[in-house]
């Protein structure tokens, strides 16, 4: 069972002809698609992908690699792609991503990020957001921070990335804090006992994400303790993903940074 999606500006296409008399009502059914989502089937089962999840909610199905074989990456990007002309899967380690790129050659692998991309064609342009800053405590948190902006610039916003600014070096963030103002959203992506959101947010008057980080020594708890500062942050106005969360934090950002310019064209 396959079906076609589309996303909000393919659908408002479909509208405006209907509304113009050159495409009737059930033509616009047909290209619309009476089931929004297609079946990927594989050795076990079958993957129902979501094509209309742009539409609804604004961000594309985002395939979730950690707990699928390489077929099943594949089959999930295979059929994104061929809708949307471009995909993507987080979470896929070293070893599957090769065996992804062998049954995909023309897959993207992005190590640092765990990240593989799937560009087939031409792609829609997504809605314009402003810029967002990625502001990283330590390289060990570089993964987790890569992951976030990737991910970010996948869905179309520009993304400004700031490394290696942990509060163990203090004099290394406040010479960027100018360039972090400059963003309209910031995400802070730090572990070990996790200061630095609460330190930018003494700073900065933009919306701040915070992504706690499986980074530390043994009192770290996985992440447990940063995630617990994050939370009791004595700065105001922090919000906090789960730990090693880099995608949730960049969609809650990219959504964040659609906002004024969506402000705008509705003006």
């Amino acid at each position: 069972m396959v079906s076609t999606g589309v996303d909000r500006t393919q659908l408002l296409e479909v509208l405006d002809q209907v509304r113009a008399g050159a495409l009737s009502p059930g033509e616009a059914a047909t290209q619309i698609g009476e089931l929004p989502y297609a079946e990927v089937a594989h050795a076990v089962g079958s993957t129902l992908i979501d094509h209309h999840r742009e539409l609804r909610t604004g961000v594309p199905e985002i395939v979730y690699g950690a707990s699928k074989t390489p077929e099943q990456i594949v089959g999930a990007l295979r059929e994104l792609a061929r809708v949307a002309g471009r995909a993507i899967a987080t979470r896929v380690d070293a070893a599957k991503a090769a065996a992804v790129r062998a049954l995909l050659p023309e897959a993207t692998v992005h190590e640092l990020a765990r990240i593989v991309t799937l560009q087939t064609g031409p792609s829609t342009a997504r809605p314009a957001a402003a810029p967002i800053a990625i502001v990283c405590a330590g390289t060990s948190d570089l993964p987790v921070a890569e992951e976030a902006a990737l991910v970010a610039e996948y869905l179309g916003a520009p993304v400004v990335r700031i490394s290696d600014v942990g509060v163990a070096g203090v004099h290394r963030l406040l010479a960027r804090v100018d360039d972090i103002r400059a963003a309209t959203v910031v995400i802070a992506v730090a572990g070990m006992e996790a200061a630095l959101p609460s330190v930018l947010g003494g700073l900065i008057d933009r919306p701040l994400i915070a992504i706690p980080t499986s980074v530390g020594y043994g009192v770290s708890i996985d992440g447990l303790v940063a995630l617990g500062a994050m939370l009791t942050s004595c700065a105001p106005g922090i919000t906090v993903v789960n730990i090693d969360n880099g995608v949730g934090a960049a969609i809650a950002a990219v959504r964040i940074a659609r906002l004024p310019l969506v402000a705008q064209e509705n003006r």
